[in-house]
């Protein structure tokens, strides 16, 4: 289904239940068109049905073969166009571990560093 042309579409990608639907219901409060992943490989097959979407928030730390960096690089290589937000409770980030212009914020997140980047990382919207 495409999203408003008003509204910025945003993949969430986190694999706890509760957190992503805190992260979901705070960026649909904002004025977002949210869709949803429970892992890097579910965030893969939804950009890859889902041309609309313009920014990934993703948690780096999630079970399987490929983690939130690895999502964050195959996400830069096959959709440049698409931002990226990055988020851990526990991982300490190194120079490089991102692609150059995603943002990464530290667990737990304020909604208002998220939403702010958000604006910035796409134009305002």
């Amino acid at each position: 289904m495409p999203s408003s042309p008003h509204r910025i579409r945003i993949l969430v990608v986190e694999d706890e239940t509760f957190i992503r639907m805190d992260v979901v219901e705070m960026l649909i409060e904002a004025g977002f068109d949210v869709v949803e992943a429970v892992s890097a490989d579910e965030g893969i097959r939804t950009l890859e049905r889902d041309p609309d979407i313009r920014l990934m928030f993703t948690d780096i730390d999630m079970p399987g073969a490929m983690n939130g960096l690895k999502l964050a690089a195959a996400v830069r290589e096959r959709w440049p166009p698409i931002r990226i937000i990055a988020t851990s409770g526990q991982f300490k980030l190194q120079d490089g571990d991102l692609p150059p212009d995603a943002r990464f914020f530290v667990k737990p997140c304020q909604p208002a560093q998220i939403i702010n980047a958000i604006r910035e990382l796409t134009g305002g919207a």
